[in-house]
């Protein structure tokens, strides 16, 4: 199950004039669609900037390969909205649209509901009600998803953990991890990593760690991505609510 919203639409469609608001969120809708059925999805329903997707009927390549596809997807949705960012702003859209997404892999009903006026091919269980809870709790910008979704795309997808959420029907704690890009993008078969930031400077030397090393480095480097996601006090707040 997929979701995602644009942080602050309210507060957009009150800055906008009808015209261009009416313009930029049905190609905003159009190419994100063209994108998801790309990777075999199926798309439930769109409601206002939301959208709401999931894969694995009516057909399915196997749980693993529906997980992989799905975050790939967010990965392309994500591109190829700061692309339409960009586009949006030599037109004089000042603020760029941003947003977020959730993703969680699990069982749910997928038919036919509604009255015997009007009926709708979706997916309820509390499978779709987590994926909208990955998708609330996210970031601006962020792809989050559940630990189900995590265990089978972390072979393909450089994941960073988050913190635990609470959410409604589930008893304990849920697992939540951060969708950053795909594993071969992210390395690029390298045996070095070097980077040089403001207050920043990686080095890993692939090439001569040892399973062990390498085990030791993804718990640091989590654990440095969970404290740099967490907001000081002086921060200032980095997602709206509608």
């Amino acid at each position: 199950m997929f979701f995602s919203d644009i942080v602050g639409f309210t507060e957009i469609t009150e800055q906008m004039e009808a015209e261009d608001l009416t313009r930029i969120l049905n190609q905003y809708l159009t190419e994100m669609s063209e994108i998801a059925l790309s990777y075999g999805a199926t798309i439930d329903k769109f409601v206002g900037d939301a959208i709401v997707i999931f894969f694995g009927d009516p057909e399915s390549k196997g749980v693993k390969e529906d997980a992989i596809a799905c975050v790939k997807m967010a990965l392309a949705m994500k591109t190829r909205l700061q692309e339409l960012n960009e586009q949006w702003s030599e037109m004089g859209i000042e603020k760029p649209l941003q947003c977020r997404m959730g993703i969680n892999t699990g069982y749910c009903t997928v038919g036919n509901f509604g009255s015997s006026e009007r009926m709708d091919y979706t997916a309820i269980g509390n499978g779709v009600n987590l994926a909208s809870r990955l998708e609330s709790t996210a970031a601006t910008g962020e792809i989050r998803i559940s630990h189900e979704t995590y265990a089978n795309v972390k072979d393909v997808i450089l994941c960073g953990k988050r913190e635990e959420i609470s959410v409604k029907g589930f008893h304990l704690p849920i697992n939540t991890y951060v969708a950053l890009e795909e594993s071969d993008m992210a390395l690029s078969e390298a045996e070095t990593i070097h980077e040089e930031l403001q207050n920043v400077r990686l080095d890993i030397d692939l090439k001569n760690m040892t399973p062990a090393a390498r085990r030791k480095t993804e718990v640091l480097l989590q654990k440095v991505l969970t404290q740099i996601s967490t907001e000081g006090p002086d921060d200032p707040p980095d997602r709206e609510d509608d």
